[in-house]
């Protein structure tokens, strides 16, 4: 069983062969993340049967990711604590203006929708899967709906219904500046909390004192300082940061009907970037009480792992190019778009699984033809009998894929592992075409 069916082996679309066809979709696309339908499927017959499936009005891309959730909620199982992150990505299709149903972007002269997905990691960094996921296109002429925003409240009800479920494991919403409302912080409140809240913020509210949070904050004594490499992002290296950390419990006063409440506001400043560098501060809110240092470091560092969701975008994107997506409807390109939206998943997962679990077996996360393959095109020889570590495997397939593996090179990184995966499975069909050719020879 690949993994493709191992994740959706749950699947009912009303007819097994639809079902059938789209794991087999799910498995090719996979394989060729960032190659046309056509160049993945192989030939004009799959060809066809993809379109097919994807133009099927009976198939909701509800329900394709509503299999795939329940397998994230398996892997989360035993997880003491899960952060699960929200965010929002646009899809910009204007080079494509004959895809029906699409609406405008930021800019007027933009057209296309907007993705919304929950995604559900642990502290270390270990992408378990998609919770949830909205999906919409504005209307043309409408201004932007104010109800859009309810997303945020929704996605966090979604995290506390599940949250209450698995009362022994804690689950901690995370979102940036855009998740800063109130209504949200009220809604938690409401429900007694179930599920832990952490929000970067972007309004300097009053407090119940009279005065500005982080006016109040900046004045307070520093905690302590934490210390941390900040990743590398398309415009900028990786750095060493060193943040000066403040927090303070305060009381937002009553809004809207809505009782008082308080929050722990903290904000990590860093007070001596390099010379050339902009400031890294963050002001985060969250309902936890924080009092000492360590309590402090800890959301931060689980705030920290938001960037994650920005490499799931980067995967989805460049990766599995869906902004390149030729389908004529909205309808279609959600089906596809959650289609990969789990793909990209799966290449984040096994670049943080090769990662923080590096000696688990390797056909935890690749099919015996995939790692077989990888090691018979490595070292010239047959394949051990005992599959090799897991950590082992994934380096040598972003080895494929450009990785060089040098000791200041770090871990390998999601574009090397989607270039290698491809090259491994075309190495998987040979080694499976040649096994045929001499078989049937004897």
């Amino acid at each position: 069983m690949n993994w493709a069916q191992a994740e959706f082996h749950d699947l009912e679309l009303g007819d097994e062969r639809r079902t059938q066809r789209l794991i087999k979709l799910v498995d090719d696309r996979s394989a060729q993340p960032t190659g046309s339908i056509p160049l993945a499927c192989g030939g004009w017959p799959e060809t066809k049967a993809a379109y097919r499936l994807l133009d099927n009005p009976a198939v909701e891309w509800r329900e394709i990711l509503e299999v795939h959730t329940p397998r994230t909620v398996e892997r989360m199982a035993g997880q003491p604590v899960v952060l699960c992150i929200q965010d929002t990505t646009e899809l910009d299709f204007t080079s494509q203006p004959g895809i029906a149903g699409l609406g405008r972007l930021s800019y007027e002269a933009q057209h296309g929708l907007y993705v919304h997905p929950t995604l559900a990691v642990t502290p270390a960094g270990l992408a378990l899967g998609v919770l949830d996921a909205w999906m919409w296109a504005r209307k043309p002429k409408d201004p932007p709906d104010v109800k859009e925003s309810t997303r945020w409240v929704e996605g966090y009800e979604i995290v506390a219904d599940r949250a209450e479920t698995v009362p022994d494991s804690r689950r901690v919403y995370v979102a940036d500046r855009e998740g800063d409302l109130r209504a949200l912080i009220d809604a938690a409140a409401r429900r007694g909390t179930p599920a832990d809240w952490l929000i970067r913020s972007q309004h300097n509210r009053k407090t119940t004192t009279g005065e500005k949070l982080w006016a109040r904050l900046a004045q307070s004594e520093a905690l302590g300082e934490v210390e941390f490499t900040l990743p590398a992002a398309p415009d900028r290296p990786a750095r060493l940061v060193r943040q000066t950390l403040y927090r303070e419990g305060v009381t937002l006063p009553a809004h809207h009907g809505q009782p008082a409440v308080t929050v722990t506001a903290i904000l990590a400043r860093e007070e001596r970037p390099p010379a050339g560098e902009k400031a890294i501060e963050w002001r985060l809110l969250t309902h936890r009480t924080a009092e000492t240092l360590e309590q402090v470091v800890e959301l931060i560092d689980g705030y920290r792992r938001r960037w994650l969701v920005e490499i799931f975008f980067r995967i989805w994107k460049s990766g599995c190019q869906v902004e390149a997506l030729q389908l004529a409807t909205l309808e279609r390109l959600e089906r596809a778009l959650v289609i990969y939206l789990i793909i990209a998943w799966r290449i984040l997962h096994l670049v943080t699984w090769g990662r923080d679990c590096p000696n688990l077996p390797c056909d935890v996360g690749f099919d015996p033809e995939e790692w077989q393959a990888a090691w018979i095109v490595a070292h010239r020889h047959p394949p051990p009998a005992t599959p090799p570590p897991l950590g082992q495997r994934v380096r040598l397939i972003a080895g494929f894929g450009g990785f060089l593996g040098r000791k200041q090179d770090g871990h390998p990184g999601p574009k090397a592992i989607w270039e290698g995966m491809q090259k491994v499975r075309a190495f998987a069909i040979a080694l499976e075409a040649g096994r045929a050719v001499y078989t049937g020879d004897g």
